[in-house]
């Protein structure tokens, strides 16, 4: 399992909690209603990769869909953490591939069954493995963020865009579960999302974070 990495020193993430539709865009285009609340699931940490590896199709799915993401990492373990200091949980940010198994979460969507297996395959979380600290990142929520496949843009939005903030989720997650340092909050992602096939080179960036670039096998 891959390792994040803050200056010298290496972090283990013990879990992903991946936000579900953060962009009204995203809710429009996959006809999914905006929550009131932030919802979210959670992503195994085996099915990170890092930059320069291979996201692995897997014979169950069809219907590989690409999500970059802004990532965030918390810095510190955190309980029912008030919105006023959530920043103050952030070790820093990232970059994260939220891969889909597009056919497999609508089909269990429409059985009203659990659909956590669409999203938990290994190599379907590439992430930039190198954390950018929170005091070189002035406003997370006004980066922009931009997806291309074989060079031509997919997915081109802005954090401003996100449904609830850095902040509320950081809050409102903690409500829920224990946030552990290492942990990686994927804050949703903007429209565009698309089908990936076999040979396909993806190319992430976000504005002040760098980018992760990973092909397709």
């Amino acid at each position: 399992m891959k390792l994040l990495r803050f200056k010298d020193e290496e972090i283990y993430p013990s879990k992903i909690v991946c936000l579900i539709v953060n962009y009204h865009a995203h809710g429009k285009e996959l006809q999914h209603a905006i929550p009131e609340m932030p919802l979210w699931f959670l992503k195994p940490p085996q099915s990170i990769i890092g930059d320069g590896e291979s996201v692995v199709l897997p014979e169950l799915s069809k219907n590989i869909h690409h999500e970059v993401e802004l990532a965030v990492v918390i810095g510190k373990q955190g309980k029912d953490i008030p919105i006023e200091h959530a920043l103050d949980y952030v070790l820093g940010y990232t970059i994260l591939l939220d891969i889909t198994a597009r056919d497999l979460q609508d089909k269990y969507i429409k059985e009203g069954r659990p659909w956590s297996i669409s999203k938990g395959f290994d190599t379907f979380a590439p992430t930039r493995l190198d954390i950018v600290p929170t005091s070189e990142i002035k406003d997370p929520n006004n980066l922009g963020l931009r997806l291309t496949v074989n060079g031509i843009v997919r997915q081109d939005s802005n954090t401003k865009n996100m449904i609830f903030s850095v902040e509320e989720l950081v809050s409102e997650i903690s409500k829920v579960t224990t946030l552990e340092k290492g942990d990686i909050i994927a804050t949703g992602t903007p429209e565009g999302v698309g089908q990936i096939f076999s040979g396909d080179k993806l190319f992430a960036e976000i504005e002040g974070i760098g980018t992760l670039s990973v092909d397709v096998k």
